[in-house]
């Protein structure tokens, strides 16, 4: 396997490469269920299409809790066929497919009430432990344990005294979302996969009922092609309703949104060594450690207005601070928020009313002849969505095609990565980057660290860290543009890193340095790096403003004041 380059070069050659000749199978978007459709149904030796119209894992996929994990309060709704499909998904992620992206994270649940409630819960963290175990897929994670509340105080030093009897420790898994999508979209690509961001598909091609392709415009480069595909795939999430009324058919199911806000804070603002999830009347509420930070979520509420901006109110976040501070002994306050960013789940429309209550199941379907929809499910389980979705396709086919091999095919940057991770200190010596440095590369690119590495090691001043967001070295921005399909510095501030949030200043005071680093790789000149800063400036500001309002309406009318810099 090659490793895939998505640099500009790629990306025209492969919308060229797709209008001429006809696909095995055109998957139509690419979050991390098109993107795993695309990687299942290429390494199943089917010529393969993935467009997007925006950036990579540009809607929900790179605004999750980053979490990959079993949903244990699904076993409380009695689920236990998805919590068994979501815990062996994150052990083969853990073990084989992504050991680089997914990592162990521990998490701490506080117990309010004396004898009942630790059987009650704890049963349920042994059931879950339990099923990780079943066929291996549990290996590598610490099993649960029963905390006194001295003990837990002394884990979570953070927590309030009278808001515990005592705690539960659990293990699950977390990645970086955005990331772990771009991975899923290289190895696609590097098994032969043509795929194309900022590619945004106006209409369905027909033949009679049948749907035979789709036309796609480069909203970069404003050409319009006509990729023809024997099967397509939407896999468009919370616009798959709106990609299905492309057909002119009515869907077999239907897409409700539902919208998650996050909070993110330093570290120092909340003492503890391991992440908490806490109980709230409608779901739960985690604490996840993230680098330096903290991420605080989730809400859940019904979303019906921009999809593409989903916005946090003055209200989403007044309702998290306040739940999380329930239990904190130095509660949190506005000016502790680094960072907020909102993201929308695709839940099967049902019959509550309730979006919490709705499903976390996926349903795949074929609509029309040639068309196939994925929706729904959950981020753990995209692997077996795509699966799903391609064995659909595969039906429509009139050839003989291999079964799913994507259990068994880790993503680009796992192979060699425990390798390079057990000789980091060489690395260092050899590259004069401090171990830690090193220790991030690793863990965000895996065995690819030697590429990033390459280009500190042709121009040395790339080795330098950004001078306002220091967690993250030049090298990285530029490797952005020529090798992970960066296209504005919008993708890079808030997808390739994330210096959009973990920062006070929302990645202003990094925007022009970066813009001028993307600069030689895709070409631009002093007026395209000035409309770059001031897009991505005006889109900080419209998020604030959307923050300060009072509810869903008016926060969605402060967002859209900053349009796309590419409109769609």
């Amino acid at each position: 396997m090659r490793t895939a380059t998505l640099g500009p070069a790629q990306r025209v050659e492969a919308l060229a490469s797709m209008a001429e000749r006809e696909l095995d199978v055109l998957v139509v978007g690419g979050g991390v269920v098109g993107a795993g459709t695309a990687l299942d149904a290429v390494t199943r030796g089917l010529s393969t299409g993935l467009v997007e119209a925006r950036d990579w894992a540009s809607g929900t996929s790179s605004r999750s809790s980053k979490l990959i994990h079993g949903g244990l309060r699904y076993l409380e709704m009695l689920d236990f066929a998805l919590v068994r499909e979501a815990l062996k998904e994150r052990g083969l992620l853990l073990g084989k497919l992504a050991p680089h992206l997914v990592r162990p994270v521990p998490f701490l649940y506080p117990l309010q009430h004396k004898g009942w409630e630790r059987l009650y819960a704890g049963a349920g963290v042994a059931l879950y432990d339990t099923m990780a175990m079943t066929h291996g897929h549990g290996r590598g994670l610490p099993v649960h344990r029963h905390l006194s509340r001295r003990h837990a105080l002394r884990v979570a030093p953070c927590l309030r005294k009278d808001a515990l009897t005592g705690a539960l420790q659990y293990y699950d898994a977390q990645m970086d979302d955005a990331r772990f999508v771009l991975n899923l979209v290289r190895t696609a690509a590097a098994y032969g996969a043509k795929t194309a961001n900022r590619a945004r598909v106006t209409g369905f091609l027909r033949e009679g009922e049948r749907v035979v392709g789709a036309r796609v415009r480069d909203v970069e480069g404003g050409g319009e092609y006509e990729v023809r595909a024997k099967q397509v795939v939407n896999a468009t999430g919370v616009w798959t309703d709106d990609t299905q009324a492309m057909v002119g058919e009515r869907g077999q199911f239907h897409v409700r949104a539902s919208k998650g806000i996050h909070l993110v804070v330093p570290k120092d603002r909340i003492h503890s060594t391991t992440g908490l999830i806490l109980r709230t009347e409608k779901s739960v509420l985690f604490v996840i450690p993230w680098g330096r930070h903290w991420i605080v979520g989730t809400t859940d509420t019904d979303w019906d207005l921009d999809k593409a901006h989903p916005a946090a109110s003055s209200a989403d976040i007044d309702y998290l601070l306040e739940r999380v501070n329930s239990v904190l002994a130095i509660p949190l306050t506005r000016d502790d928020v680094e960072g907020v960013y909102a993201g929308l789940r695709p839940l099967l429309a049902g019959e509550s009313d309730a979006t919490s209550k709705l499903s976390r199941e996926h349903t795949v379907a074929h609509p029309v002849p040639g068309l196939v929809v994925v929706a729904g499910g959950k981020y753990t389980t995209y692997r077996v969505m795509a699966k799903d979705a391609v064995d659909a396709a595969v039906h429509g086919l009139d050839m003989r095609v291999a079964d799913c091999v994507t259990e068994d095919t880790p993503l680009v940057g796992a192979e060699g990565y425990h390798a390079l991770w057990n000789g980091r200190a060489r690395t260092a010596a050899r590259t004069g980057l401090h171990p830690v440095r090193v220790e991030h590369l690793l863990q965000r690119y895996g065995a690819l660290a030697e590429e990033v590495l390459d280009l500190v090691a042709s121009d040395s001043s790339l080795g330098e860290p950004l001078q306002a967001a220091d967690d993250y070295l030049r090298a990285e921005i530029t490797y952005a543009a020529s090798h992970e399909g960066a296209r504005h510095l919008d993708d890079v501030l808030t997808r390739r890193t994330r210096i959009s949030i973990e920062t006070f200043d929302r990645g202003t005071r990094s925007a022009r340095e970066a813009a001028e680093l993307m600069a030689p790789v895709l070409g631009w000149d002093q007026g395209q790096i000035e409309r770059e800063v001031q897009h991505y400036e005006k889109r900080v500001e419209a998020e604030r403003e959307s923050q300060r309002q009072p509810d869903d309406l008016t926060a969605d009318a402060a967002r859209l004041g900053a349009p796309d810099i590419v409109p769609l």
